[in-house]
């Protein structure tokens, strides 16, 4: 039987290998959104574990966009510039491998520590900066009070986005992805746990999503359409009143009538949510949002065993699937997932001579 998930696919106009994507992941390792050395040894390494598609951590539009002083941006041209030597090595070691870009912009959940300095809001001593969102309200307690943006703000905000863009497409990127998901700001408008509005960007869900469609507008007019687009977007804020599937579904609609080629839904990130965590457990929301928007969807979250891959790509649940920490754990995942599958391993020619005696763990015989 051949393997769906090892099959080729576009995703808008982007040709890729097979179905399987790297996940953006935070490195919190950035020097004032800079990518470093971290970065350097990091998206190469990742590049080389044979997914089609490869997608840098969510970078910041504008400094006060970062989670943390150590999140990645593209605000000017030495973030530009160090993501563009990094996407040069990427193409040059994994030539049948694309890359993309996830941007973003914290919002509320902006000005806090790194996860390994705890994770909360910056305190004074720390360098914190003023937050944006929809209301007025703090993420959670104890967090900082956030500044609303007025009409003015959420149009500078589109073109901070639409010059990201630019940038991204000049660093040599393929793929742009725009942050919807995860409580940060787009999120934020979406939901009605965070945005209490009563203006023209409040209230009903009509209205609630005019923010990030105008947002999602200027990016797509930025970014060229030879290059795919999409956006991560919330199937649940699994707390009652919040968002649901069915809100994502409209999203995601109107996500496509804009020109995006792609979304990837995940859920979660408010203050108080109870997620049902289990293996597979957000595609059901992609699922639904495929069936129902008519757009490409890629699935994320707990996506570990091969087998439940496969079966999400060849029953049409998703089109893709995305992983994160299951690359960490195994950067050689997808060569493991393609053995177990019955395809070829995507394995690189410089490794190729190593496999069959050395993989997956054949012991070492004594000269």
């Amino acid at each position: 039987m051949t393997s769906t998930l090892f099959s080729p696919i576009h995703v808008g106009p982007l040709a890729l290998a097979n179905r399987i994507v790297v996940s953006p992941m935070c490195q919190y390792s950035a020097d004032d959104g800079v990518p470093t050395a971290w970065h350097r040894q990091h998206l190469p390494m990742l590049a080389t574990t044979g997914a089609g598609l490869v997608i840098a951590e969510a970078t910041a539009v504008t400094p006060e966009g970062r989670i943390t002083h150590g999140c990645t941006g593209i605000w000017g041209d030495a973030h530009e510039a160090g993501f563009a030597s990094i996407v040069a090595d990427m193409r040059a070691i994994a030539p049948a491998a694309k890359f993309g870009i996830q941007l973003a912009h914290a919002g509320r959940k902006a000005s806090a520590q790194r996860p390994w300095e705890g994770g909360l809001p910056l305190k004074p001593d720390q360098h914190p900066w003023s937050t944006l969102a929809p209301s007025a309200l703090p993420h959670a307690a104890g967090w900082h009070a956030p500044v609303e943006l007025d009409a003015a703000g959420i149009a500078r905000l589109a073109q901070d986005f639409a010059a990201a863009a630019r940038r991204a497409d000049r660093a040599g990127f393929d793929l742009v992805e725009l942050h919807g998901a995860h409580a940060y700001l787009l999120h934020q408008f979406l939901s009605p746990i965070s945005n209490k509005r009563t203006d023209a960007y409040g209230g009903s869900p009509e209205k609630r999503m005019r923010a990030p469609l105008e947002i999602a507008a200027a990016l797509r007019e930025a970014w060229p359409r030879a290059k795919a687009l999409g956006a991560r977007i919330t199937g649940s804020d699994w707390i009652e009143g919040g968002l649901m599937v069915e809100d994502a579904v409209a999203f995601a609609a109107r996500l496509k009538e804009a020109g995006y080629d792609y979304v990837c839904v995940s859920s979660g990130g408010q203050d108080g949510a109870k997620v049902a965590l289990g293996p597979g457990y957000q595609v059901p929301f992609a699922e639904r949002v495929r069936r129902e928007a008519g757009i490409s969807t890629m699935a994320v979250g707990l996506i570990v065993d091969p087998r439940l891959a496969e079966a999400i790509v060849r029953e049409g649940r998703a089109d893709t699937v995305a992983l994160a920490r299951g690359f960490l754990d195994d950067p050689r995942w997808a060569w493991r997932a393609a053995e177990a599958l019955g395809a070829p391993p995507p394995v690189p020619v410089q490794y190729a001579r190593s496999r069959p005696g050395l993989w997956p763990g054949a012991k070492l015989k004594a000269a």
